[in-house]
């Protein structure tokens, strides 16, 4: 398990590939508002979590580390999303440096992948999902020095598979995805699956404000599965 022996955890862009910068400097100026319309609940409810949010550079170029869930879970079966879970009362404070052990911690224990090699280079605005209550706080990650990672409980995690970040910003890899709700929101067609919802909403603020966004026919809509 991450421990790194004090009070916190750094947060720091020294040594950030230059192509990553333009995401780091985007995350210093964000407002939640601008990222999502689904914000914290002003009364404090809602469980606390995290995500990590891990940029590496691949045999493909620069690329994004993500999971597909477990299709037997109750909650998101099958649905591909960053590594991540609710706060343990170990992680700390989710005020301070709650989230980002929490986020290494649930990256450890679902990919496998070693907390010591990534560097924590910047931390988003709280956020929340409605249907399942919880508040998540991205944490971006910069994969300083990669290991080798898998489905670590297939209970829980059908696979964990990178994305590089020029199929991300492909056009024909751009969808709007359709749910039988009524949303409708941001998709990506890669890695023989569609990803979508909290998820894909994170990706396509990430490339938008860090200017990496190409532009997408969001006319050219996914309908979801009624079980999404």
């Amino acid at each position: 398990m991450y421990d790194d022996g004090t009070t916190g955890l750094d947060v720091t862009t020294d040594g950030l590939p230059e192509w990553l910068m333009p995401v780091a400097r985007a995350a210093l100026g964000v407002a939640p508002e601008q990222l999502s319309r689904f914000l914290p609940p002003k009364s404090g409810g809602g469980r606390q979590s995290a995500v990590l949010i891990l940029f590496g550079e691949g045999e493909r170029g620069p690329e994004l580390l993500l999971m597909e869930r477990a299709g037997s879970l109750r909650s998101h079966p099958g649905q591909p999303s960053f590594p991540g879970g609710a706060l343990d009362p170990e992680d700390g404070d989710p005020a301070t440096t709650g989230p980002l052990r929490a986020a290494l911690r649930e990256a450890e224990e679902e990919t496998g992948l070693d907390p010591s090699g990534v560097q924590l280079f910047a931390v988003l605005p709280a956020l929340y999902i409605p249907v399942s209550g919880f508040v998540v706080t991205p944490v971006l990650g910069w994969w300083r020095r990669p290991t080798p990672v898998a489905a670590v409980d297939p209970a829980e995690t059908a696979r964990v598979f990178t994305v590089p970040v020029a199929e991300l910003t492909d056009p024909d890899h751009r969808v709007s995805a359709l749910h039988p709700s009524g949303y409708v929101g941001p998709a990506f067609l890669v890695a023989s699956t569609l990803v979508w919802g909290f998820t894909a909403g994170l990706i396509d603020r990430i490339l938008h404000f860090a200017g990496f966004e190409v532009p997408w026919d969001r006319s050219k809509e996914v309908p979801l599965d009624w079980r999404a």
